[in-house]
This record gives C-alpha cells, structure tokens and sequence, in this order.
C-alpha cells in the first residue's frame, strides 16, 4: 500500500503537464546534442569579405564653418560657479545641521572656478547685484591651463 506522499509523487511523473514536459526536455537534448555539428557545418559555410563603401565626396559650399558654428548657438549649457571643495568623513556629515559651517579649501575672496557643463573655463569674483549674487569674470583660462588642471 502506497503512503500519500508516494501516491502524490507517482502521479506527479504521469500526469500529462509532466509528460509534456519531459517530452519537450528530450527534444531539447537532442537538439542541444546536434547542434554543435550544425554549428561547424554553418561556420564552414559562411562567406567573410571586407566591406566596400563608396568614397565620400562632401559637397563643397554645402555648410561653412561659420554655419555649422552657428547651429548651436541655441545649444543650452550648464554654468555653475564653485566656491570651493572639502572632504568629510560620513560621521562628520552625517552631524551636519542647519546652521553648520562647512568650511571649504578656498580662502575668503579668492576667484571662484567657473565650470561649463562640468569643465572649468573661467575664474572669477563674487558680487552681488541687487539681490542676487554673480560671478565677474576676472580671467578666462586657455587651453594648456585647462589641460593642466585635468592632469
């Protein structure tokens, strides 16, 4: 006499969602067991050249330089001003309140970095106009001296 739990198991292995899916179990195995075959008779079979592209003429006149330069003036971009950077540990932010002072690694009326999208090209002092604040650009960094602050 079967106990319950071997009753419910014997019928697990004959009932037809089972069946099915031993069946489609098998199938896959001999798929899976040809296939490596098929996969070298397809490799042999393939047919590998380098690609050929018509040359590129670029119609002269098209866009000048000053066009395409022109194209984005529209072009938004992030400014921002940077007062200055510091380091805390996570116990000492984690203490932070209103009315902390974080102090930053920049002396007080020292130029201020201005960064577009995220780059440095500008430095500057801060003033106050009406009742906002702003940034006068005091000198504008060229090229080696961007390069230099990235390295």
């Amino acid at each position: 006499m079967l106990y319950r739990e071997e009753w419910v198991k014997e019928e697990q292995f004959r009932s037809p969602r089972y069946l099915t899916n031993r069946r489609i179990i098998m199938e896959n195995e001999k798929k899976i067991t040809q296939e490596p075959d098929k996969l070298k008779e397809e490799k042999e079979k393939v047919d590998v050249r380098p690609a050929e592209f018509p040359p590129l003429n670029p119609k002269k006149g098209a866009f000048s330089q000053e066009t395409n330069i022109e194209m984005l003036f529209d072009v938004p971009l992030q400014i921002s001003a940077e007062l200055g950077r510091t380091s805390l540990p996570i116990k000492e932010i984690l203490q932070l309140a209103p009315g902390s002072v974080v102090e930053l690694d920049k002396l007080a009326g020292e130029p201020v970095d201005l960064l577009v999208n995220g780059k440095l090209i500008a430095k500057g002092e801060v003033v106050v106009t009406d009742e906002n604040f702003g940034v006068r650009i005091i000198e504008i960094l060229g090229q080696e001296a961007r390069i230099r602050k990235l390295q």
